[in-house]
């Protein structure tokens, strides 16, 4: 076969600089996009300034210059600094305080020690009985549990007074204790079922991850891109300015005449970010707005009458009404909240799966679930309502046709256990 030079069209879809970083924008939320914006205006001398709304200082201190009187002297202490400063009110022999210390280091955020004992002894220099006695010093420290080398060894840490065999049944029949399946541990280990039933509660009382309990917890402010309200009888929407913060270019930047092409072309460069940034943002605020007002049309009801008015809702519902692809609608509602009259909720929160009734409505599983923790939370406690009780009633009361599995999924889902364990 001959070579041959052969002409032929083809259509292909490319996205500029300006699509893409769109994009990329789209999944940020409002303060994360002026911190973009920030990081980039490093590199950008043309970029002056990012104009947003001040009002969030009001999420933050207002002058941080100023220690609030509550926070005099109140340093915050890591875990491994929390366990250090015990040290102090025990007496560990002078020649094992620096493997303690360096035994300590090797605990993992949870508490769990997190290096093997040959590696610690070697380390240290110490022998195995050495490092063994450290570890019975860390295990001493509050809280109970720390220094444990597995799951079952932080609960007995935490239960020194224990049943002899909570060690069996913690190593060989776990299942049982998460099951609560008391008759079974009852008869093997030949305790009624009410010392069974004691040793399971003790267990769950224990705290799995005590490293957690003297951990640093760091703040996170959830900051909404709008504030849904009502007026006149109508719900209006109203975007705080972080939302689409602008940039402020710089002018004597843009006015410059450079004769060098390296300097021009590099400013050149510069000049097209700021345009593709402008665009970017433009395309994520308008998208944002467009979903969000869908949003609220569609959801109406709730936003009337509360959360037993929730209407089932998809991704690929707003998509198809608001002609985007879902992928887009999905980016623009990730990690973005709104302020309401009971709170800030995350978009995500009115996209919700309906279920299917006889007479073709749907009802939103959010608000069925409502429905079966309000029906179990005022069950006659010494007769708790079955699965199969709870659909019939779903029917009788509230017309909702559901199917005795769907009852038991939503029920696990919210966490509460089967009638026979809530007697």
């Amino acid at each position: 076969m001959r070579p041959a030079i052969v002409q032929e069209q083809k259509l292909q879809l490319k996205m500029n600089q300006s699509l893409i970083q769109a994009i990329h924008l789209l999944q940020y939320s409002g303060i994360e996009v002026v911190e973009y914006i920030k990081e980039i205006a490093k590199e950008n001398p043309l970029i002056e300034e990012v104009n947003f709304d001040y009002e969030i200082s009001s999420f933050k201190q207002a002058n941080p210059n100023e220690t609030p009187i509550g926070e005099i002297n109140q340093a915050e202490m890591t875990m491994y600094e929390h366990l250090k400063s015990q040290l102090y009110s025990i007496d560990v022999p002078d020649d094992l305080r620096q493997t303690v210390l360096f035994g300590i280091d090797s605990l993992n955020e949870d508490g769990y020690l997190d290096i093997e004992m040959e590696v610690w002894a070697e380390q240290c220099d110490k022998t195995a009985d050495q490092v063994e006695e450290a570890l019975r010093w860390i295990q001493m420290l509050e809280p109970k549990g720390v220094g444990a080398r597995s799951l079952q060894e932080c609960i007995l840490l935490q239960l020194p007074d224990h049943e002899p065999f909570l060690p069996e049944l913690l190593t060989d029949h776990l299942a049982w204790v998460a099951d609560e399946n008391i008759t079974e541990i009852g008869d093997y280990f030949h305790v009624s079922e009410d010392e069974a039933e004691e040793i399971v509660r003790q267990i769950q009382s224990c705290h799995p991850k005590p490293g957690q309990i003297i951990s640093i917890k760091n703040t996170e402010y959830i900051i909404p891109e709008a504030y849904i309200y009502e007026e006149d009888g109508n719900w209006k929407i109203s975007f705080y300015k972080w939302h689409s913060p602008t940039i402020k270019i710089n002018e004597s930047y843009r006015n410059l005449r450079v004769d060098e092409k390296q300097a021009a072309d590099f400013l050149k460069e510069k000049s097209n970010q700021v345009s593709w940034l402008k665009q970017a943002i433009q395309f994520r605020g308008s998208t944002l707005e467009k979903v969000i007002e869908k949003i609220v049309e569609k959801q109406r009801m709730y936003f009337e009458h509360g959360a037993f008015m929730l209407q089932p809702l998809t991704l690929k519902e707003i998509a198809a009404e608001l002609d985007m692809h879902i992928s887009t609608v999905s980016r623009a509602i990730t990690n973005k909240y709104v302020q309401t009259k009971t709170g800030i909720i995350p978009l995500k929160f009115f996209l919700q799966p309906g279920v299917k009734q006889k007479n073709g409505q749907q009802t939103a599983s959010f608000v069925i679930k409502q429905l079966i923790a309000e029906l179990i939370k005022n069950e006659d406690k010494q007769k708790p309502l079955s699965d199969q009780t709870i659909k019939n009633r779903l029917l009788e009361e509230f017309g909702i046709r559901v199917a005795r599995r769907t009852v038991m999924k939503y029920r696990e889902q919210l966490g509460i256990p089967a009638s026979t364990k809530r007697r």
